[in-house]
Order: C-alpha cells, then sequence, then structure tokens
C-alpha cells in the first residue's frame, strides 16, 4: 500500500526525533566516559605523586597547593614538559642525558625508569595506593 505525502513526512518526522534522541544519548555517554577517564587519570597521577613523595599525603590542600606552585609549576618544569609534549619518545631519553651530563639527575628519569621496572621496590603489582 503506497504511502501518501503527509505519511512519509510524519515518518520522516519520527526518524529524525529519534535520530536526535540517539545523538543526544550518544553525546551523553561520551561525556560520562570522559569523566570516566579524568577521574582514573588524575587517581593514578597522584597516586604515583603519592607514591614518589609519601610526606605529601599529610598536606592541607593550601600547603599542596603551595608545594606544586614551588616546585612543579617552575620555569624549569615547564621546559621539560613542553619538550616531552614536542616530541614524545625521542626527547625524553636526550632530556634525561642533558641533565644527567649537567651533574643533575631529575626525578623524572629515576621515575621513569622505577617505572619501567615495575615500581620503585622492582615489584610488578605497583604498589597499593592509600586513600
Amino acid at each position: 500500500m503506497a504511502k501518501t505525502k503527509a505519511e512519509k513526512i510524519t515518518s520522516i518526522e519520527e526518524e529524525i526525533r529519534q535520530l536526535e534522541n540517539r545523538r543526544r544519548q550518544l553525546v551523553q555517554e561520551q561525556k560520562a566516559q570522559e569523566r570516566k577517564d579524568r577521574t582514573k587519570r588524575l587517581c593514578k597521577r597522584m597516586g604515583f605523586i603519592e607514591k614518589l613523595l609519601p610526606d605529601t599525603i599529610p598536606l592541607t590542600e593550601e600547603q599542596f597547593k603551595t608545594f606544586v606552585e614551588q616546585t612543579i609549576a617552575t620555569d624549569h618544569s615547564r621546559r621539560v614538559l613542553d619538550s616531552l609534549t614536542a616530541h614524545p619518545a625521542a626527547t625524553a631519553p636526550a632530556q634525561g642525558a642533558e641533565t644527567a651530563a649537567q651533574g643533575n639527575t631529575p626525578p623524572a628519569a629515576q621515575t621513569a625508569h622505577t617505572a619501567r621496572e615495575g615500581g620503585a621496590d622492582g615489584s610488578m603489582n605497583g604498589g597499593s595506593l592509600q586513600g
């Protein structure tokens, strides 16, 4: 049985509504996944900092913020970060060699080595996070 033009229009409009709802659902799912990924990344990175610097655990938020501002958020740290983000694989070994040649072995180089070895204690389980 042939549909009239009005029935075809109604059918297409319903299909458009369904597709718009599906798009909204997919956008919500994408945002939820991005939140989960961010939470996981933040937990892993903070856990890594607490593992390397356990004395930061009892700090208040303000003390920790001051610590980060005075140690991590420096010009030197920004240059290292810029070099890592500009050429992720190529500059990491070169940066470590350059710093070692200056007589300053950065914690990041030591950290990268211990991370490859499975943790500071050499175990492959990576240790447990406090929280």
